[in-house]
């Protein structure tokens, strides 16, 4: 059994991160989130993150039970106008009036390392959240397949979700 269970995976893995499932000719299989920043004062620093949680959130749920990385793309192009609200709602608790665009592009981002899973640079499809004037250091993580949402566990600390991780750990054992 947990030989065909390792096989399941690495072949998962290939298809996912070998590129074997593409959207396009351009753009591998995996759909990111990048929230940019205002700028790099402290505050908006801070807000955009606190922007990243209620969005996370918001995808969490509205990701649920998502199989193909077509239906991910479909559902959130779907549900632009409510992401950019959810952002807007954030940024108005908090006493900003700068604006936000959402929306969703093909863009290149450099190679990121989740804990023990690499994802090689390259032209990906995104869900881009662009704060203010957008000009400040930014986050971005994989919201398809749901390698992480992010989590708060403390002050600054962040907990990453890996639904590799967790089958692995189901079937192998913790390291």
């Amino acid at each position: 059994m947990k030989k065909i269970v390792t096989i399941l995976i690495c072949f998962s893995l290939c298809i996912i991160f070998c590129g074997c499932d593409v959207h396009n000719n351009d753009t591998q299989a995996l759909l990111r989130i990048h929230i940019r920043a205002n700028s790099n004062a402290s505050a908006d620093q801070q807000v955009k993150l606190k922007v990243r949680d209620a969005v996370n959130d918001y995808l969490e749920r509205e990701l649920d039970g998502v199989k193909t990385f077509d239906e991910a793309y479909k559902k959130l192009s779907q549900k632009l106008a409510v992401i950019n609200k959810t952002a807007e709602d954030v940024l108005a608790r908090n006493g900003f009036k700068y604006g936000v665009r959402v929306k969703l592009n093909n863009e290149f981002f450099p190679t990121r390392a989740y804990g023990d899973i690499v994802i090689e640079s390259g032209y990906y499809d995104a869900l881009i959240i662009e704060l203010g004037e957008g000009k400040g250091d930014n986050w971005w993580c994989v919201i398809y397949p749901p390698l992480c949402y992010v989590k708060p566990s403390g002050e600054g600390n962040i907990q990453y979700k890996s639904l590799i991780k967790e089958l692995w750990e189901k079937y192998f054992g913790k390291n």
